[in-house]
């Protein structure tokens, strides 16, 4: 069949103007991410800007604790009246850890770092000049949300303009303050009351802060304010949460001098705080802009980190705890004859941890066998240190301590490589907050386990160790010295009593350990450093 085709249809064809072309279907654009800066030498400086400063707020906490004896004598002040010198500022500490990546975030990283290290400056500096104990307390607790605020940063800085390849190296640093600031406390506290003054467990904070200041103005890049994020701010997770947990850590930390729970007072910090920080993780779990976001522990390495930081920060704060108070009550040790101890244990540690960092770097290496070993070795010492005598001195903890060197960079910058490997820069924010009021949190709880259970187990010790006494006639008369009477009895009774208790101590600090270690081959899964191209974000 042949199609005959009209002349003027053709016609109309060929001189028919062309159509034009439909536009491309819109494609949907996504942000670009912010550009980072790239890595030099002036970003370094203020690197290590936040590093100086995140230590100086972990050193005035530790090293006015070291020296609370001699603060109180020079303010004329019980034991008592001073406990709350420490609890005030321990509890504003740690609640204000829990919001400040949130403020830091909205004022920028730069600013809001400065502004909280020059208000622990200006409050460092006028605590010694209280005119009255009320006075003290106050600028104690605003010392305490001003240094709170600053360590959430570092974590923040390291995760966000880090290159891949020298990340956990930024880490190590930050590893430093919970395992280098904790164990160099004691002997600042030790230089500044043996030589110098006690004021200057406060006004330390005055030429490192300047220099740390000058770092991070000259060296961290300025972003814009979100002054916008307030239309969403979580009102009800502030108000229910800061109370919460300063509740909590109060109720810790002046349970043992007020007998926990046969205390109305302690019964209410505990119970009130409880119940408003379950409302806190409620209203968190639905907020769109949460101070926590709880949906994060979906991922199994990150609740495996949070867990195992609870626990390792309880060994590591009770492995430095237990010599001290040992070597302080049988043998009247002050903090500048323990002061060595605790330098074996810190400056060897500015090499340790970097090598740590560079062993974790290496792709071959699996972090969860590193921290397997780290974990064995606190344990190990524990299970040592658990054979005390009243006959040990400082020089029989050496070879404890040594351990120390080794297992806690192991411990920690594997927790701090499986909490942030595989992290997306959104939710830095929110890992910062989780992992840095924990790890606040754990250290009051390990000082409240440390006084409670010492204090029980001392009383056990104690009425056992008289029952066997009395009920022994001949042990009774060859023990009894008449020239040191009853006192000198009394004396050694309380000796052995303290020995048995540091040797539980231990034991308890072994437990806790080997039941971490069970974790570690079940919880987490593989990852690799972060240069490392294999996916390996953690589920």
């Amino acid at each position: 069949m042949k199609t005959t085709v009209d002349n003027q249809t053709i016609e109309a064809v060929v001189t028919a103007e062309p159509v034009a072309p439909l536009p491309p279907a819109p494609v949907a654009q996504t942000p670009a991410p912010q550009a980072q800066p790239a890595f030099s030498l002036r970003l370094a400086t203020g690197l290590i800007g936040m590093l100086l400063a995140s230590l100086l707020a972990i050193l005035n906490e530790q090293v006015t604790a070291q020296a609370m004896n001699d603060i109180r004598g020079a303010l004329l002040i019980g034991r008592d009246d001073g406990s709350w010198l420490t609890a005030l500022f321990e509890a504003t500490n740690v609640a204000t850890m829990v919001f400040a990546p949130w403020f830091g975030i909205t004022f920028t990283l730069k600013r809001f770092t400065l502004g909280a290290l020059i208000a622990s400056m200006l409050f460092g500096f006028l605590c010694p000049l209280s005119p009255d104990l009320p006075t003290f307390y106050l600028l104690r607790v605003l010392q305490g949300i001003a240094g709170g605020c600053i360590p959430p940063m570092l974590i923040i800085v390291a995760l966000r303009y880090l290159p891949p390849n020298i990340k956990l190296y930024g880490l190590a640093g930050y590893a430093l303050t919970a395992t280098f600031g904790p164990s160099v406390g004691t002997p600042l506290a030790a230089l500044w009351t043996e030589y110098v003054s006690w004021k200057m467990a406060f006004w330390q904070m005055l030429p490192f802060g300047a220099i740390a200041g000058i770092a991070i103005q000259y060296g961290l890049p300025q972003d814009p304010l979100k002054l916008e994020r307030f239309k969403a701010f979580d009102w009800f997770g502030l108000l229910t949460g800061f109370p919460a947990v300063a509740m909590l850590v109060i109720g810790l930390l002046q349970g043992d001098r007020l007998d926990w729970l046969n205390s109305p007072f302690i019964c209410a910090m505990l119970g009130g705080g409880a119940l408003l920080f379950a409302l806190f993780l409620v209203n968190e779990w639905y907020h769109p802009v949460p101070f926590f976001k709880l949906q994060m522990l979906s991922r199994r390495n990150f609740t495996h980190g949070l867990s195992t930081l609870v626990c390792a920060v309880v060994l590591l704060v009770g492995v430095a705890a237990i010599p001290g108070q040992f070597l302080a009550r049988v043998h009247d040790y002050r903090p500048l004859q323990t002061t060595p101890l605790s330098l074996l244990v810190a400056i060897p540690l500015l090499v340790t941890l970097p090598l740590t960092a560079a062993l974790l770097n290496l792709r071959r290496v699996d972090s969860r066998w590193v921290m397997a070993l780290g974990l064995s070795m606190i344990a190990l010492t524990c299970f040592l240190g658990s054979f005390m005598t009243s006959e040990w001195i400082r020089d029989n903890f050496y070879w404890l301590q040594s351990l120390q060197i080794v297992a806690q960079p192991m411990v920690i910058l594997a927790i701090l490589m499986g909490v942030t490997t595989g992290l997306p820069p959104t939710d830095g924010p929110f890992a910062s907050a989780m992992f840095n009021s924990l790890r606040g949190f754990a250290a009051v709880v390990s000082t409240a386990l440390i006084e409670g259970l010492g204090t029980a187990r001392e009383h056990f010790h104690s009425s056992m160790l008289v029952d066997h006494l009395g009920n022994n006639a001949l042990i009774a008369t060859q023990s009894f010295d008449t020239a040191r009477g009853y006192v000198g009895l009394a004396q050694r009774i309380h000796e052995q009593a303290v020995v048995l208790t540091s040797a539980d101590l231990y034991r308890v600090m072994a437990c806790i350990a080997i039941a971490v270690l069970f974790l570690v081959p079940v919880l987490p899964v593989r990852i690799y450093p972060p240069w490392s191209t294999t996916p390996s974000t953690p589920r």
